[in-house]
């Protein structure tokens, strides 16, 4: 497919705002990213005007480029949102974000157009695989071993005083046997957060440990 830009994005826009919706959707500013959290988003702002009537206007369309997606599935991503802008546009009331409006639309547009769009974008494991960060991290990796046989892992910031404070805090909690510190860049980590949070994630450990190198002697750094 053609190289996500602006333009690209734009192109698609117009030449669906002519097929479908009859030239009615003034153009608004694309907006590229690097979400995780979605791949097509319509914003607005909003302001109540005399006689308590809403007024919404800083339409902006923003399309994520951190998913690799084949050209038709761009497309309909772009059509969603324009479907949501045409209904916020002329004002037409739903009964949810994705209600009887909204999804009466969608599915007239996939019959007649020959679409697949859908109410939400599902994307493959590959394709989320493909997206997550892949910039090194720095950051202390825990191995949380329970008395009752399992083991938890925790990533946490490269600080000294919140280090200690966690292995102090889940220690004298009762119920942890050990735990095990590592040094690690590895962006396989980004997958989970990284917080000073009094808890642990219960993942399959036999992969957490092919990305571990850096044991530590203890909690501090």
């Amino acid at each position: 497919m053609p190289a996500l830009t602006v333009e690209y994005i734009q192109s698609i826009f117009d030449e669906f705002n002519g097929l479908i919706f009859d030239g009615a959707l003034p153009r608004i500013p694309v907006v590229l990213g690097n979400a995780a959290s979605y791949v097509g988003q319509l914003t607005c702002k909003s302001r109540r005007r005399l006689l308590g009537k809403r007024e919404y206007y800083d339409y902006k369309l923003r399309i994520s480029k951190r998913y690799d997606l084949p050209a038709s599935e761009v497309e309909d991503t772009v059509i969603h949102e324009m479907i949501h802008y045409y209904i916020r546009l002329k004002g037409i009331r739903d009964t949810s974000a994705h209600g009887k409006v909204f999804r009466s639309m969608m599915e007239d547009i996939n019959r007649r157009f020959g679409r697949n769009i859908t109410v939400s974008h599902h994307t493959t494991p590959e394709q989320r695989e493909a997206a997550r960060d892949k910039r090194p991290r720095l950051r202390i990796v825990a191995i949380v071993d329970f008395k009752d046989g399992r083991q938890g892992l925790k990533l946490l910031p490269p600080d000294r005083r919140k280090v200690a404070a966690y292995h102090r805090v889940l220690m004298h909690g009762g119920s942890v046997a050990g735990i095990k510190y590592h040094l690690e860049t590895d962006p396989w980590f980004n997958r989970y957060p990284t917080s000073a949070a009094y808890n642990v994630f219960f993942v399959p450990m036999d992969e957490v440990r092919q990305h571990l190198s850096n044991p530590l002697d203890g909690p501090a750094i």
